[in-house]
């Protein structure tokens, strides 16, 4: 048997307050590690919201700690005390964007009494309630949490601040802490994998010798047609960085994801006979503008916006010229990401008689994000391709006025397919090129749809308090990895 402390997590000494939580199967308790007139010791004075009656700050922030905290509790098996460190420090934040918290498994643990699977790392909730003890007698806690005690204050999202009720109805602009915390209590629980995605190697035991972890099994690359367990460090670093090319196998989430997840996977089709080399279908990330893509298909010519007066090559964010609308009308524009909103470029397009929008994007990297933004206006669909893909239909368009009525978009979604999941109903992990540190891999994907509690960013329409099928899958993802 054999535990080590996870790298990258460091914890401040513990302070004297401790909230306990016993639910219907575990016991979890809360360790404060603040100091004193900070995070949960905040004095500030505060009217009830949403169901939380708290009367200070401080107290309302452990009031939603103590729900997530029963939440969790009621949803796994019972063993020893399951202990969370949490506070709230400065995290980074600036005006455009913050993180919002974070939290791990402080330890894991190989070769435990009771452990399913030898040699391998289970993070160290799971490890003790498998072992029915504490294996570190209670040295440390199992769980590390924090949150960014500065957001919605200046240069910290400013105006957007944590949202403390226990109801579900954050207001618009504020971001709702129980979901966030929710999320990241299953981060702790075991929803992550301590291989390292950036090198692809795994976890080394103070002797040096490296175990998989219980993740790895289920983990498997469609490109590759093996599982992180069957691979080298060198494929798992190129399967980290394989846009949507990673999937989970584990039987409960493959079971459970029918209920969970919608069919109608967006995507580009592009056909041509004159240009073989472009055909084939390519990942898109639809917008949140404008109708939405659906089965009933639109198909048109592509046209590529060409060279405006000032010199910016296929941007839209000014009225088209007379020969870029003409060569628009009646088929789908294809534009260039920069300088302007989306809805913007859009807007143009539909304007100049565009029935469909392509915009490529301008930094390497995949998949394909969505297009944010909003224009009652716009009634015309778009997406977003990568830059490589955008510039393989580049190479045909470009110099080309002939290729525009040879080259053909059809715009919708493939029906047989859920969103979120391979053609085999596995649902895709979090796997973004260029890697994205405390994101990648220990995710689902975002183009899940539903949205899921685990994606790597919060999203609004999540229920609160809600971890399972038939409205989330993270409860399942923890149940194959063994609770």
């Amino acid at each position: 048997m054999s535990g080590i402390r996870m790298p990258g997590r460091s914890l401040v000494a513990l302070a004297a307050s401790l909230a306990a939580f016993t639910a219907w199967g575990a016991t979890i308790e809360i360790l404060n590690t603040d100091s004193p007139g900070v995070g949960f010791n905040d004095k500030t004075a505060v009217a009830p919201v949403g169901g939380n009656e708290g009367s200070t700050l401080g107290e309302q922030r452990m009031n939603v700690y103590k729900k997530v905290a029963s939440v969790w509790g009621k949803q796994l098996p019972a063993g020893p005390v399951i202990q969370i460190s949490a506070n709230w420090p400065a995290l980074d934040c600036n005006a455009s964007q913050a993180v919002l918290g974070q939290a791990g498994a402080v330890t894991s643990w190989h070769d435990f009494p009771n452990a399913p699977k030898t040699g391998t790392w289970y993070p160290a909730a799971l490890a003790n309630t498998l072992a029915q003890v504490d294996l570190d007698d209670g040295a440390k806690p199992e769980i590390s949490s924090s949150f960014n005690v500065n957001l919605g204050k200046a240069n910290c999202l400013e105006g957007t601040p944590w949202y403390l009720g226990l109801d579900g109805n954050a207001p618009a602009g504020s971001i709702d802490f129980a979901v966030v915390l929710t999320h990241e209590v299953g981060h702790g629980l075991g929803f992550a994998t301590p291989t390292n995605g950036s090198t692809g190697l795994q976890p080394r035991d103070t002797d040096g010798t490296r175990y998989p972890t219980v993740w790895e099994s289920m983990m498997f690359d469609n490109t590759a047609g093996k599982t992180w367990l069957e691979m080298s460090a060198a494929e798992r670093r190129a399967s980290a960085i394989n846009p949507r090319g990673l999937v989970w196998t584990g039987a409960n989430v493959v079971a459970d994801m029918p209920s969970v997840l919608k069919k109608g996977t967006p995507m580009l089709t592009v056909k041509s006979k004159q240009f073989p080399d472009v055909a084939g279908v390519y990942q898109v990330g639809p917008a949140a503008f404008g109708p939405p893509l659906s089965s009933t298909v639109l198909k048109g010519g592509m046209a590529r916006v060409i060279d405006q007066a000032d010199g910016v090559i296929g941007l839209a964010c000014d009225p088209l010229s007379s020969a870029n609308a003409a060569l628009v009308a009646g088929r789908v524009a294809l534009l260039d990401r920069g300088t302007c909103n989306f809805s913007v470029k859009v807007k143009n397009a539909q304007d100049a008689g565009a029935i469909g929008v392509i915009v490529v994007n301008n930094v390497a990297g995949g998949p394909p994000t969505g297009l944010p933004g909003s224009d009652d206006t716009v009634v015309i669909p778009s997406v977003m391709i990568t830059q490589a893909d955008g510039a393989t239909l580049k190479t045909a368009l470009t110099g080309n006025v002939l290729a525009t009525d040879k080259i053909t978009a059809v715009l919708g979604i493939d029906k047989t397919r859920y969103a979120g999941a391979d053609a085999a109903g596995r649902v895709m992990l979090f796997t973004p090129n260029p890697f994205q540190g405390g994101s990648s891999v220990s995710h689902w994907d975002t183009s899940a749809t539903r949205n899921l509690l685990m994606e790597p960013a919060i999203n609004d329409d999540l229920p609160t308090f809600k971890v399972s099928a038939p409205k989330d899958l993270t409860l399942e993802l923890l149940k194959d990895i063994g609770w």
